[in-house]
């Protein structure tokens, strides 16, 4: 009895530890301000010098359309990277690491923006880009 108890609480911790908080919309919104030099949500979004935004969560890394991506970025949507275990696509984790270190995660890929510090400001703009994706 013991050892079931003890061996659902490690499965508990273990699914805890991937799970991925709720972010905030709104406040996304304000943070997604560093990111308008370079991308564009929303019905009258036009590709920048980064690509348009809408419907990224769930789709397929480097697969934006009309958007020049770096060969980098593309390699990981068919290949994949270290961490992303296949080609990667952009889940709430995926886009969470991405947007902590976008350099270090895919190296060689355009993306100029250092990456975001607080876990907070990760969660809030992908809860805002959630709002432009039909996921």
């Amino acid at each position: 009895m013991f050892k079931a108890l003890a061996l659902s609480a490690a499965v508990l911790v273990i699914g805890s530890t991937f799970a991925f908080a709720e972010g905030d919309a709104e406040k996304g919104e304000k943070v997604f301000r560093k990111c308008k030099a370079c991308h564009m949500v929303g019905d009258k979004a036009k590709n920048r010098v980064g690509p348009i935004l809408n419907n990224v969560i769930g789709r397929a890394a480097g697969t934006g359309e009309g958007f020049k991506y770096s060969p980098a970025m593309i390699a990981a949507g068919t290949d994949g990277v270290e961490w992303s275990g296949g080609p990667l696509t952009w889940t709430d984790e995926a886009m969470a690491t991405y947007l902590k270190s976008p350099k270090k995660s895919i190296p060689k890929n355009k993306m100029a923006f250092a990456g975001l510090k607080k876990d907070a400001d990760v969660e809030n703009v992908i809860a805002y880009l959630k709002t432009f994706s039909e996921q």
